[in-house]
């Protein structure tokens, strides 16, 4: 079954998958988006969704522009950034950038069913569920296969694989990816606190990694994403859920004060990686995680995907299959991704030295910062999206 040319194939129908697929047909391309299934809904507990990302408001006007923003979305107006070894500490604030928040947590599920909504009423998306199995990449277009019986062959004038950082498409291309280890697991819940989180993104670094307390709708939930060595993690995965709630607040300092419930504990191995390239072949390209993924502690990695879409938005439509603008595309892409993944993996390990001296540095240069209004407004524009030297 051969289809015709004159459309654009995105594998991957997540968050990063649907909404290029969305902004491409937008631009009057027709799309045929592929993945194995339709998205799952996610586990849940304490009344909102455990999965979760936070949005950028550059994000959130890209979502906007193609379907509507979910309720469950809550904004942060402020992020507290402090360290157990230190006094110093970082805060940042919305009304630095005279803007509506900082950013947004939204519960990953009731966005996706949003996006997906979308994409099944418009006309010029079609969807088909399936394995891919090839992908073949020719001066006049690329065709791919899916390993159903028959096989199914798809042909378009470009392919875009936003299909998660085990990427079918790369694995089908031999693309190689180069992991940088955390040597870090993540345990992900959400915890019900005395105390509101007052619209505050809260982070303290331990000496094993970052707690995150990240605020919900309801002021005194709190989606969790705690950081640490894979012992560490196992043996806080062992405690009870009272253990567990305590072990929470003496890590935070009690900001929140008592944690009074904690919902089902997820863990999952923490890594960076990136792809030896974003432009594979002369009619496919790699974006979001396909490309590269980081390290969740500033909590940028969906934010980077949408910013691909942005800067292929940028590529008008007659240059959008002439590789040469595509070899720019991928050259500026990787670039961002590699300046993203060694900054962050910096962080990490700046926040994980123990010796005295760099501990005593750190300090005084996060009490520096604090006191920089330009230095500060400068970073959150960049954690943001709003202004980045490096996008």
């Amino acid at each position: 079954m051969v289809h015709g040319m004159n459309k654009i194939i995105v594998v991957g129908g997540g968050l990063v998958g649907a909404v290029a697929a969305l902004s491409l047909a937008d631009r009057g391309f027709r799309i045929l988006l592929v993945d194995r299934q339709k998205p799952d809904l996610g586990p849940t507990g304490l009344g909102m969704d455990i999965q979760n990302v936070a949005l950028s408001p550059r994000s959130r006007k890209r979502i906007e522009a193609l379907a509507s923003w979910p309720d469950e979305a809550a904004p942060y107006n402020k992020m507290k950034v402090w360290e157990e070894r230190g006094v110093a500490a970082l805060e940042f604030c919305a009304d630095a950038i005279e803007n509506e928040a900082l950013g947004w947590i939204v519960e990953k599920t009731p966005l996706t069913q949003k996006l997906w909504l979308a994409l099944e009423d418009n006309p010029a998306i079609d969807i088909v569920f399936g394995s891919l199995e090839t992908v073949h990449s020719e001066s006049t277009g690329v065709c791919m296969t899916l390993s159903e019986a028959p096989s199914i062959r798809h042909s378009a004038d470009l392919l875009i694989a936003a299909d998660g950082a085990n990427s079918a498409v790369r694995r089908a291309m031999g693309i190689p990816s180069s992991i940088v280890p955390a040597d870090q697991m993540a345990i992900t819940t959400i915890v019900r606190a005395s105390l509101a989180h007052q619209g505050t993104a809260w982070q303290r670094f331990l000496k094993d990694g970052p707690l995150a307390l990240l605020p919900g709708r309801d002021p005194h939930l709190c989606s969790v994403v705690w950081s640490q060595s894979t012992a560490k993690a196992e043996h806080l995965m062992a405690l009870d859920d009272q253990m567990f709630a305590d072990a929470v607040a003496r890590a935070s300092e009690f900001c929140l004060g008592s944690v009074q419930a904690v919902a089902d504990r997820y863990v999952l191995p923490l890594r960076q990686q990136m792809a030896s390239t974003a432009m594979p072949a002369d009619r496919v390209l790699l974006i979001g995680d396909a490309l590269r993924v980081v390290h969740p502690l500033a909590g940028l990695g969906v934010n980077l995907g949408f910013e691909d879409i942005e800067h292929l938005m940028l590529i008008p439509n007659r240059d959008l299959m002439n590789p040469s603008a595509l070899k720019k595309f991928s050259r500026q892409r990787v670039l961002r991704s590699q300046i993203m993944v060694r900054a962050l993996d910096a962080l990490r390990r700046l926040y994980g030295a123990q010796d005295p001296l760099t501990g005593w540095l750190r300090n005084a240069g996060v009490a520096w910062v604090q006191q920089q209004r330009w230095l500060k407004k400068r970073l959150i524009m960049e954690a943001t999206g709003i202004d980045s030297l490096t996008a």
